[in-house]
Order: C-alpha cells, then sequence, then structure tokens
C-alpha cells in the first residue's frame, strides 16, 4: 500500500469526517465567541465536561439527544460564567479561559470519581448508530463514507451553512459581528454590547460541550481521562485558520481529520521502522504550518480580546 492507495480508501475519508466532527462543533463554538470579542480559552474544559455529563446522563439513564441537550445546557453555563467574569467586570480573558478550563476538568474527573469510585474499567453505553440517507448510501464511494457517520456528524455540517447564514444574513449576525468590530458603534445603535457577549459566549460554549458529549456518546461509548486530548486548542487555533469564517473552520478542521487519519494509516504501512511518536506529531507539526501560512492574511475581530465598558467612548 503506497499513499495514493491510502487517499482512495473510503475508510480513510470515513476517518476523516469522524475526527473532524469534534473539532467542528468547537471551533464554530470558538468562532462564535471571538465574532463576539471574547477569546474562550475554556474550550478545553468545556469539551472534558461535556464528554463526561453527556456520558453520565446516558449511563444513568436518559436516550442520547437528551444526553446531547443536558451536555449543552452545562457548557453553556459554564460560558455564562466566562462571561460575567470577562464581559461585564472586565478581567482577564485569557486566565479566566484557562481557570474554566482547570474548573470544567476538574469538576468533570471529580464526578466521575465520586460517583465511580471503584470502577477500574470505564462503563459502556449504547451510542449513536451510524446513519445517512437512502439515497446517499447509493452512490458509489460517498455511500461507505456516509455510512459510518452518526446523526452527529450530520449536524455538524448542517451547522456550517446554518451560522454562515445568521451571521451575515440576519440581523443577529450583524449585531454581534458589531460587538465584535465595533461595540462602541454598536452601544450608539442601541444594542446591549453585554447582552450579545455573554449570549454569543454561552451559545459558542454549548457547541463546544457538544463536541466533547461527540467523543463518548458517538466516537466512543465511555468516557475516560485525557480523551480530549488537547482537541479544544486545536480548535483555537483553527479559527484563526479560518479567518473567523465558518466554511472556513470546516475546512481547516477536515484538514486536520485528514493529517490524523492518515498518520495512523502511515504508521500501520511503516511498521516499527519510524517511532511511532513522530507519527502522532504529523497532524500538529502540518496544522501548525497551515494556520503559520493562513494567520498572515487573517483579518481578525477588531475588538477581539478588548474589554468594554457601558457608556465608554
Amino acid at each position: 500500500m503506497d499513499v495514493l492507495d491510502i487517499l482512495l480508501q473510503a475508510s480513510f475519508w470515513a476517518a476523516t469526517l469522524r475526527i473532524a466532527t469534534p473539532l467542528i462543533f468547537g471551533t464554530l463554538g470558538e468562532l462564535i465567541c471571538e465574532r463576539a470579542g471574547v477569546l474562550n480559552l475554556g474550550i478545553e474544559g468545556i469539551m472534558t465536561i461535556g464528554a463526561m455529563s453527556g456520558w453520565l446522563f446516558v449511563y444513568l439513564g436518559v436516550d442520547l439527544w437528551t444526553g446531547i441537550l443536558l451536555a449543552a445546557m452545562i457548557g453553556a453555563a459554564f460560558g455564562l460564567l466566562h462571561g460575567i467574569l470577562t464581559v461585564p467586570l472586565g478581567l482577564s480573558q485569557h486566565v479566566t479561559g484557562i481557570g474554566i478550563t482547570l474548573l470544567a476538568s476538574s469538576l468533570a474527573y471529580f464526578t466521575y470519581r465520586v460517583l465511580l469510585p471503584d470502577v477500574a474499567t470505564p462503563p459502556r453505553i449504547e451510542p449513536f448508530q451510524p446513519w445517512a440517507p437512502d439515497w446517499l448510501l447509493a452512490v458509489p464511494f460517498l455511500g461507505p463514507v456516509a455510512g459510518q457517520q452518526t446523526a452527529l456528524t450530520w449536524l455538524a455540517l448542517v451547522l456550517v451553512p446554518l451560522l454562515t447564514w445568521v451571521l451575515y444574513r440576519t440581523p443577529l449576525g450583524l449585531a454581534l459581528r458589531t460587538c465584535g468590530e465595533n461595540p462602541v458603534a454598536a452601544e450608539a445603535q442601541g444594542l446591549d454590547v453585554y447582552a450579545i457577549r455573554i449570549g454569543a459566549i454561552m451559545a459558542g460554549s454549548a457547541l463546544m460541550a457538544v463536541g466533547g458529549a461527540f467523543l463518548t456518546l458517538s466516537a466512543f461509548n465511555a468516557f475516560f481521562f485525557e480523551m480530549v486530548s488537547g482537541r479544544g486548542w486545536i480548535c483555537i487555533a483553527l479559527v484563526v485558520f479560518a479567518s473567523w469564517i465558518p466554511w472556513k473552520a470546516l475546512l481547516g478542521a477536515l484538514l486536520f481529520g485528514a493529517f490524523d487519519a492518515f498518520q495512523v494509516r502511515l504508521q500501520q504501512m511503516m511498521g516499527g521502522a519510524v517511532p511511532y511518536q513522530l507519527f502522532l506529531m504529523l497532524p500538529y507539526v502540518m496544522s501548525i504550518l497551515a494556520l503559520v501560512v493562513m494567520a498572515r492574511r487573517a483579518a481578525y475581530p477588531q475588538a477581539l480580546m478588548r474589554a468594554y465598558v457601558k457608556g465608554q467612548r
């Protein structure tokens, strides 16, 4: 098997889409926050507690979609905390975000240990099953790729054009972008900058938590420590790579997913001839190179990371 054979396999592209799904949720969530002018470094922790809480609720007896909804609500609650600390109180977005990550991650691990103190192997649940429209399954090559995806992957893909429409075709999107570019102008138009920013952080954090819940309710069927494994930080980089544009965020997530799926197959092809750590580095190195190329031309929101005081001119 050579590199071309890998790229022509339907299983490779199915894995790419599956790996990219939590990144799509997380990147879109971070993009919403930053479009409103707030950097959310709490994403790693929010994805972790989203993964744990979604799995835990399903393990305790709720259905899968209710587990997703509850995980999103917990993510939104952490977004509310982040928003209160950074928007009206004007605390450092960097320090607050890191604090949220530490708090959410620690709370997730603590809750798991308290509720399951004597468990050596993580309990299993019945996750989302692959689903795709019949007409798509009949399409050559695309059918096998689509047939391995769950409903959450389709939801992530639908969110990309939906968010694009909201941001660029609705008054709400215009208000959100104005708060991230020029909050003084937004307030002059009678908009409540604080409410819009906090609402954006809550909505973005809810999507981040859903991205985490995908890992336990779709990609896997259990929760284990460190399963988010830096995906939150990758999402922050992907927002810059995407220049804060949703469809580019989708492209960046798919690109990282392809790098990750490729390195797994490359390990198998090379056997033990090369240390596996080099292969694990590959998707991150390639993502950094892509980020360096794209970031030079990125037009970031002008009020990003700038605290705003009502009435300030």
